[in-house]
């Protein structure tokens, strides 16, 4: 048994301490399979991890980092093998078991997903939990009947992870996307996405009226709060929001007049424990329906060694796109 690097994280006095470490293998959790991570990437959750601002570890020590893509160096499952190139997301990683920013991952093999033909495990990363979120909500939509004749679908967040994929797949899938963000200066970039008009979260900040005017047949939310109430309240008759995050907040000061007087769903999507059909399905999605153009152009790289600095930045709201970590 050796060591690796990892991104520690250590209980406190006084909240948590994170640092990039030297990690021993003998101190990985049980699972059946074992990877070589080659990338992971940085999620809002992942931000909340490092810097301690809120408390999403509840083991220690820890090592941070919620999704990964690399290849098995050892399998006693029966679908692995050594060499299989695979990507796993949630299932408590960086939380509950052991995460993903570090040189080895020790897993379930339930938990893992074979990566699709077409993309790397750095692309892979480029889209990671976010864009699997984003994809998940796309799958929620369509099964809710929405369809590009449906309306406009409004995206809040937009130039965020979840935000930008989630832009880019449905613009391609043929939908007129609002975008709604706090930096209109990221107007061009989220047209570049495929938006067909950007509009400011300003428009969705107020206290929501029970029913106000109907904008779009359904949306995409990984905001929450107050943002999520006058999302519904605008919302038209029949249609339906996915709702994926809670960046403002984890109340929802609405009422129920948008679902009983014009039929509007709301529709929860869960990341984490996800069944494994309903992920590769999604990685599958993912494969033909997001422009690996349109991924190159939202993505840059960082180390490890600049995770914890980039943590702080994504809960700041500085994180436009998505950020891949290169691992080692």
């Amino acid at each position: 048994m050796g060591t690796f690097k990892a991104i520690r994280i250590d209980k406190a006095d006084k909240g948590t301490t994170a640092a990039l470490t030297q990690f021993d293998e003998a101190e990985l959790m049980e699972g059946d399979v074992t990877v070589a991570v080659e990338w992971s990437t940085l999620n809002y959750k992942d931000g909340l991890a490092v810097t301690g601002k809120a408390p999403v570890v509840r083991r220690f020590p820890m090592i941070a980092g919620i999704d990964f893509a690399g290849t098995v160096e050892q399998s006693s499952h029966p679908a692995w093998k050594t060499g299989d190139k695979v990507v796993c997301n949630g299932w408590g990683m960086g939380e509950t078991h052991l995460g993903a920013y570090a040189e080895k991952a020790r897993v379930k093999g339930d938990w893992l997903v074979r990566l699709p033909d077409g993309i790397s495990t750095r692309e892979a990363m480029a889209i990671g939990t976010a864009g699997y979120t984003a994809m998940l909500s796309v799958l929620a939509l369509e099964k809710h009947g929405l369809t590009p004749k449906s309306g406009p679908i409004v995206v809040t967040g937009a130039a965020g992870g979840v935000g930008s994929v989630a832009s880019a797949v449905l613009s391609k899938l043929g939908y007129h996307v609002i975008a709604s963000t706090g930096r209109m200066s990221e107007a061009d970039y989220l047209k570049g996405l495929g938006a067909a008009e950007v509009i400011d979260r300003a428009e969705l900040a107020g206290p929501a009226k029970p029913l106000a005017k109907e904008r779009w047949a359904g949306g995409v939310d990984s905001v929450g709060s107050t943002t999520l109430a006058n999302l519904l309240s605008m919302t038209e008759y029949g249609g339906a929001i996915a709702a994926c995050g809670l960046a403002a907040g984890m109340d929802l000061p609405s009422s129920v007049a948008p679902f009983i007087l014009r039929g509007v769903c709301l529709l929860g999507i869960d990341s984490v424990m996800c069944p494994i059909e309903q992920r590769k399905l999604a990685w599958n999605r993912l494969a033909s329906d997001l422009d690996k153009g349109k991924l190159a152009d939202i993505t840059h790289e960082i180390g490890l060694d600049q995770v914890i600095g980039a943590g702080a930045e994504i809960l700041a709201g500085k994180v436009r796109g998505r950020i891949v970590v290169k691992i080692p």
